[in-house]
């Protein structure tokens, strides 16, 4: 099992941006050194829910701050970017990391950043699916041509080509300085991050992996081979639904099932991690905090045409989250997480650690999933 930390950048009340900021960079810090194995960024335009506007930049300065983590976007909005641009900087990203870079796309939503942006509600409500493959083929070709709706323009070569192999991180700098050191030893034995793990069965690149909401979105994943990111509001039901709707879509796209197999390894199932002494403690820690920012970040979402949009009660969504997800004594989160794994067989996690809404509770959350959560999960 591999768990990880979802960092959405929250905006809590009374909280400037650049602090925001700082909280995320101290967070993915402290999640290298607590052992997890990935951290994920969400972006978003406008609204306090989430102060960063591009995930894979925020991922190149925190790529440039760690060593063995690897860094994913969790999700790069493609309504609202061009296919090619998102694909040159993950290239960019997958080859100067030595492969630690996981690109994450969804389709987003019908706000009002389609009007700022002007790609147009049909960017969102029909696009979709045309900017996901030129993106797949900017980063699996070496030239590439568009004829579609969106985008048409005369082959171009790709350049840097995500298809090359990644570097790897150069020499210790123990090596440097003719230390000795045991090289068999991991640094990090609680989960083991193989940067060449799938390279033989998939494609070379960054792995891709597609936010899925809809029977849509999980048709469209299953039939390019990708595997999916789940969302926060996913019960266990709702995960194996989707689960059997992806194999559907797969073995009706004439894919074959060695290879199913690896890529739902690679589904990530999106979460809330909140670690106390006592369970009821930590999910009073999300109900003072989790509801407000809700109301207020949520709630700062403008459509694009004036449609009419529904909010959930937000004392009502956080309570949902801490009945799904691992929140509680370290027992019982790991306990949730190995329920999920052997009711849906998803073994990879991104937990939302941040909803304290403190800088300093929340590295602490993260210490306490990687010195007691982790060690439960073999």
């Amino acid at each position: 099992m591999r768990v990880g930390a979802f960092l959405l950048s929250a905006q809590f009340p009374g909280q400037s941006h650049g602090e925001v900021l700082e909280r995320t960079v101290d967070a993915t810090m402290a999640a290298e050194r607590a052992g997890l194995e990935a951290v994920w960024l969400a972006e978003h335009h406008f609204v306090p829910y989430g102060v960063c506007p591009d995930a894979a930049t925020l991922a190149a300065l925190l790529l440039g701050r760690t060593r063995r983590i690897r860094i994913g976007t969790a999700v790069s909005v493609l309504s609202t970017t061009h296919p090619v641009s998102l694909g040159e900087q993950a290239a960019l990203l997958h080859l100067t990391s030595g492969g630690r870079f996981t690109l994450g796309v969804g389709r987003g939503g019908p706000w009002i950043d389609l009007a700022v942006f002007g790609s147009g509600i049909a960017a969102y409500e029909e696009g979709f699916a045309e900017r996901l493959d030129l993106l797949l083929r900017w980063l699996r070709d070496s030239r590439v041509r568009a004829d579609g709706p969106q985008f048409s323009f005369p082959e171009v070569a790709v350049v840097p080509r995500a298809s090359e192999p990644a570097r790897r991180p150069g020499p210790e700098l123990s090596d440097w300085l003719g230390l000795q050191h045991d090289r068999t030893t991991s640094r990090f034995p609680r989960q083991r991050t193989d940067l060449a793990r799938g390279a033989a069965a998939g494609p070379a690149g960054p792995p891709v992996v597609v936010a899925c909401t809809s029977p849509a979105s999980v048709a469209l994943a299953a039939e390019r081979g990708l595997p999916m990111l789940l969302g926060m509001h996913s019960g266990d039901d709702d995960k194996r639904q989707m689960l059997a709707a992806y194999r559907a879509a797969w073995r009706a796209a004439g894919r074959g099932e060695e290879r199913l197999v690896q890529v739902e390894r690679e589904h990530v199932a999106a979460g809330v991690g909140q670690v106390a002494d006592r369970g009821p403690a930590a999910r009073a820690t999300l109900l003072r905090a989790m509801p407000e920012w809700f109301e207020y970040g949520l709630g700062a979402h403008r459509t694009v045409d004036g449609r009419e949009r529904k909010m959930r009660d937000p004392y009502a969504y956080t309570e949902l989250l801490c009945d799904l997800h691992a929140v509680g004594t370290a027992r019982q989160c790991a306990d949730r997480l190995l329920a999920t794994a052997e009711r849906t067989g998803i073994r990879r996690f991104a937990l939302l650690a941040e909803g304290s809404g403190d800088r300093e509770a929340t590295l602490h959350n993260i210490a306490r999933l990687g010195a007691e959560v982790l060690p439960q999960l073999t």
